[in-house]
């Protein structure tokens, strides 16, 4: 299966803190990204009190400290990011008879009408083939409007293109997270406003493999309900579900879209962007009577 490559370098470390007018702070497994290969002692000192704003600080001591390589967390610093815009493709391929979801028919592709058999119909040489595509409308990298949920809300046609069109965005890192429940504390510290806001649990390149449907990372509730409380407007994750199947109530499809909030499933290249400053576009078909579809989702870098 294809990956992607992680070249990032971020330091894991215990701190003990204390300060000039009595009391401390200690920090266990702590985790920050660092430009470069490494970081002294004094200076990840100094990145600690920077990062949590503190004061009257006397000394600081780091323990266990280990680089270890792991996408950053953060949004990078201004100038950091590409200096020329460029596409990242964020779709799978589909293929006929490839499954795409348990349980549900395997997409089929074939000919209306072939090249071959259009010989003749034309000028000599001439041919064209038309092809007939039939599959469940969640087929590959989809998404899902109200109507999906909702039967009384907006179908794919109904919704405005500004729902998913060029949308300013950023990717919340959930990598190496313990445990499946994305919740509002793993996200609440990204803004949110006015974006869409793409969940990289990083398990994209394992799309058609077994492990890609095991232990697969959710929306909790309360992160649903955070992402609406706080302005996204566009909610994506690197995984088949945004929920976890195993509960019936289906808690994130139903407050996002309740919402209005379009949800993206099975993106993939996501460790491919930067945390921000790009803008991304998932703009189906414009087909009505249906509450998801493919899509060719793609992110612009700035």
């Amino acid at each position: 299966m294809p990956t992607d490559p992680v070249t990032d370098k971020r330091v894991r470390f215990d701190f003990d803190i204390t300060f000039s007018n009595g009391g401390g702070l200690q920090g266990q497994d702590f985790r920050l990204d660092i430009d470069g290969d490494d970081i002294s002692d004094e200076e990840l000192g100094r990145y600690i009190i920077r990062d949590l704003r503190l004061l009257m600080v006397d000394k600081v001591k780091i323990l266990n400290k280990a680089i270890i390589t792991e996408r950053h967390k953060r949004a990078a610093k201004a100038g950091a990011a590409a200096t020329v815009s460029r596409i990242v493709d964020l779709s799978h391929h589909v293929r006929s008879g490839e499954e795409n979801y348990p349980g549900l028919p395997a997409p089929v592709v074939s000919d209306h009408m072939s090249h071959e058999a259009s010989r003749g119909r034309y000028a000599e040489d001439v041919t064209f083939q038309i092809g007939k595509v039939e599959m469940v409308a969640n087929s590959g990298t989809a998404i899902d409007v109200p109507y999906h949920r909702y039967p009384d809300r907006e179908d794919v046609g109904d919704m405005p293109i500004e729902a998913f069109a060029d949308l300013e965005a950023v990717v919340i890192r959930l990598t190496g997270m313990k445990g499946r429940a994305i919740t509002a504390k793993a996200i609440a510290a990204t803004d949110v406003a006015g974006k869409a806001v793409l969940l990289d649990t990083g398990r994209g390149h394992l799309w058609g493999a077994d492990a890609y449907l095991a232990d697969r990372p959710f929306l909790t509730r309360d992160g649903a309900e955070h992402l609406v409380q706080e302005g996204a407007v566009l909610v994506g994750i690197d995984g088949i579900n945004i929920d976890d199947t195993d509960d019936p109530d289906r808690p994130a499809h139903s407050i996002l879209l309740a919402a209005g909030i379009p949800i993206v499933e099975n993106l993939p290249s996501l460790s491919a962007l930067p945390n921000a400053g790009f803008r991304f576009n998932a703009a189906p078909m414009r087909i009505h009577g249906i509450g998801a579809f493919p899509i060719r989702a793609w992110a612009r870098l700035e």
